[in-house]
């Protein structure tokens, strides 16, 4: 069960990296915000590694030639995913996308058992369709009359699938290594993968918009702690998808809804409308099952 420790920490980590990335985007814009996260967030894995190694006397791991298609395969569908999910986060029917955005754990179990062979019970099965059906029963339902909210189901569905992607991606890049310590092969898995989206990605902005690189020099000092609390999202997560199928993982990251409702009720002091608590119940009954399963 030392995956499900992990998760709950890289979910934790991650939803701070997120009310990070929000204040970010009024400076940076979208872009950005996003960008942040690998901009910054690589040279603290860099660092990571370095411990990692020295603490286990390990030698810098030699990938074998497989090991790249599935490295680079995470890194770009990680990016797809996320610039497909910022094409609707302007509009109103964006609420909608991200319901469906996170129907992720039933995409990650299919494409699991495809590419890696991964199994999953019939238990844990039932686990992420509970789990997942909670998340969209709590997410905000977008009002009558706005429009898009079909384009949004569809963005949301192919946004849901790509993050799917990435986290097979990411897990077979892992396995590919074939390492004795999980962690080492995690650890430098998930390094390779920010070096690689963070050299994209400022390739991209350079060329296309230069601006947006310069406000991110300038605001360094909050996008700091943004870049780390990624890299540690980031190192959490790859150490559970070493030691488990993606599937697992993801469908236990939904616990992080909870995070968000229990910020909003008693941060915010908004009332939980009973539509949420039905929500809430699916996803803790979810999360109870996958946890019984293994």
């Amino acid at each position: 069960m030392l995956w499900a420790g992990f998760t709950l920490i890289a979910a934790a980590a991650q939803t701070a990296r997120n009310a990070m990335q929000r204040e970010l985007t009024a400076a940076l814009g979208t872009v950005g915000a996003t960008h942040v996260r690998f901009l910054f967030g690589f040279p603290f894995a860099l660092v990571f590694l370095a411990c990692v190694l020295t603490a286990t006397g390990s030698a810098l791991p030699s990938p074998p030639l497989v090991f790249w298609p599935w490295v680079v395969a995470g890194a770009f569908t990680q990016i797809a995913a996320t610039a497909t999910m910022l094409s609707v986060m302007g509009q109103r029917s964006f609420v909608v996308a991200y319901a469906y955005i996170k129907t992720e754990p039933v995409h990650v179990a299919l494409f699991g058992l495809l590419f890696l062979g991964d199994k999953i019970s019939g238990l844990s099965a039932l686990a992420i369709l509970i789990a997942t059906t909670g998340v969209i029963v709590i997410s905000p339902r977008a009002k009558s009359g706005e429009g898009g909210a079909l384009r949004s189901t569809v963005v949301g569905l192919v946004s849901g699938a790509l993050f799917g992607l990435s986290a097979i991606g990411y897990r077979g890049a892992i396995l590919s290594l074939q390492l004795p310590n999980f962690v080492v092969a995690a650890t430098f898995t998930v390094t390779v993968g920010l070096i690689i989206q963070a050299a994209v990605l400022s390739l991209y902005l350079a060329l296309r918009e230069p601006k947006v690189l310069h406000a991110i020099a300038r605001a360094w000092r909050p996008s700091l702690f943004a870049g780390f609390m990624g890299a540690f999202a980031s190192e959490f997560w790859f150490l559970a998808f070493a030691i488990t199928t993606a599937a697992n993982v993801r469908t236990l990251a939904l616990i992080e809804v909870l995070f968000a409702q229990g910020v909003t009720r008693f941060v915010f002091k908004q009332p939980t409308t009973q539509r949420e608590l039905v929500g809430i119940g699916l996803v803790v009954i979810g999360v109870g099952l996958l946890i019984w399963a293994h």
